[in-house]
Formats: structure tokens, C-alpha cells, sequence
């Protein structure tokens, strides 16, 4: 099976995977919103997020294995049940509704939280559990709407939990979250073909070297550091969204 592909479309391909998992390596969340917009320029974007789907699946199991003793099972276990409620809704909104004003909805949400979090520096370090339900309810709902929820987890669990804790569950709940994606997917026949299967064997190295290089930049940072920059990222993801809803 050939992948239609010149060697300046592979060299981009390969760029975007790499750096979008250096991002995911870092703040477990944001390969579509990195990604997406070179990948666009290879591959239509009905086929980037079921690939992305595969390689994000991949990557979270594989940064939940090593560190699943780290994992916060009070902390999974109140967010999956939520999580889980969010993704059914959001799948029926995808199937149902037109999505763009919530997407533009909560591009602006996020951005002013982010802003928010960075322009105000003394604030509680810790939030009461019952954030997990509207926490797990949107972050699903969001998920299975726009493919990124991964940054209202990253936001609740960096609060409740230290760094290694707060990515091990993180990891834990992509992996869920993925699976759900996947297994729709599947039964759409998205995957039929086997093309993307190929196509996402073939970027797993440069999936492999983005985790690698972010993982390592996570160990040289402090807990109020990782903390900032997730919340940078947290920013430009909501830029991002508002963008594609401008640009769309």
C-alpha cells in the first residue's frame, strides 16, 4: 500500500508529529492544535483527527505505563464517570448540531481563564473535588466535540495533585478518552482502508522523539513552573480555537 506523499510532505508530516508530542510530552494535551495546521497542508482534516487519534492513544499509554503508581485513583476515579457523561453528550452534539459557535465559545472561555491565571499571582494552590464533575463533564463533552479537553484536566489535577501525580492521572484519562474516540472510529469504518493505520506506523518515530524531548524538559522544570507553561499552552490552544472558528 503506497502513501501518496513527496519527500517535502514526508519531511512536514514527520516536523508536525515531532513537535506536537514534544507539546504532548510536556503538558500530555495539544497535539491537534499543533499539529493541525501543518498537517492541513498534506492531508484533509476529515483524516488528521482519526490519525492523531491513533498516535494520541499510543502516546498516552505510553506515558501512563512507566508512571501508572503515580497515578491519583480517588482523583481518576471521580473524573471518569464525568468524563465518560461528557463524551456521550458531546458525540451527540457532534452528530446533531452545528459546532462552531462552540467552538468560538470556548476558545474565548479558556483564553480568559489562561489569561486570568497568569496575570493573577497569588491564588489557591488547591480546588475542592466537586470541580471534578463540571471538570470531567466539559473536558469529555469538549473532547469528543473538538478533540482538546485535555487542558481542563491538566488544569483541575495540577491543583489538586504534584507534577508526577497530576500527569500520571492525566495520561490515565487520555488513554480513556482516546479509546472512546477510537472505538467510534472504528465503527464509522474511518480506519477501513488501512492507509491511516500505515500512515501512523510511519510517524511513530517522530512521535517516539517528540515524547522523548518533552519528557525530558518536564524532569528540568519545577512544579510552579510546568504549572505556567501548561498554562501558556492552555492560551494558545484557545487562540487557536478562535481562529479556526474566524478562519472557518
Amino acid at each position: 500500500m503506497d502513501l501518496p506523499f513527496t519527500g517535502s510532505e514526508w519531511v512536514l508530516l514527520e516536523l508536525a508529529i515531532a513537535l506536537a508530542y514534544v507539546v504532548f510530552g510536556v503538558a500530555g494535551f495539544g497535539t491537534a492544535l499543533v499539529a493541525g495546521p501543518l498537517l492541513i497542508l498534506c492531508l484533509p482534516l476529515s483524516k488528521i483527527i482519526p490519525l492523531l487519534v491513533l498516535l494520541d492513544f499510543v502516546a498516552a499509554f505510553g506515558n501512563w505505563l512507566p508512571s501508572r503508581r503515580d497515578v491519583a485513583r480517588p482523583e481518576l476515579l471521580r473524573l471518569l464517570p464525568c468524563m465518560a457523561m461528557g463524551c456521550v453528550i458531546g458525540v451527540v452534539f457532534l452528530l446533531n448540531l452545528k459546532s462552531d459557535l462552540l467552538l468560538l465559545l470556548m476558545g474565548i472561555f479558556i483564553s480568559a481563564y489562561a489569561v486570568y491565571s497568569l496575570a493573577v499571582k497569588v491564588r489557591p494552590t488547591e480546588v475542592a473535588p466537586v470541580w471534578a464533575i463540571p471538570t470531567g463533564v466539559t473536558g469529555g463533552l469538549f473532547g469528543a466535540l473538538f478533540g482538546s479537553g485535555g487542558f481542563l484536566y491538566a488544569l483541575y489535577l495540577n491543583a489538586r495533585l504534584p507534577k508526577d501525580a497530576a500527569r500520571a492521572t492525566q495520561s490515565a484519562l487520555i488513554s480513556c478518552s482516546t479509546v472512546v474516540r477510537l472505538s467510534l472510529f472504528v465503527i464509522a469504518g474511518v480506519y477501513a482502508d488501512g492507509a491511516l493505520l500505515l500512515l501512523a506506523v510511519c510517524l511513530l518515530p517522530a512521535m517516539a522523539l517528540g515524547l522523548w524531548t518533552g519528557r525530558r524538559l518536564t524532569r528540568k522544570l519545577s512544579r510552579e513552573a510546568f504549572v505556567r507553561l501548561v498554562t501558556w499552552l492552555v492560551l494558545a490552544s484557545g487562540i487557536a480555537l478562535i481562529a479556526r472558528y474566524l478562519s472557518a
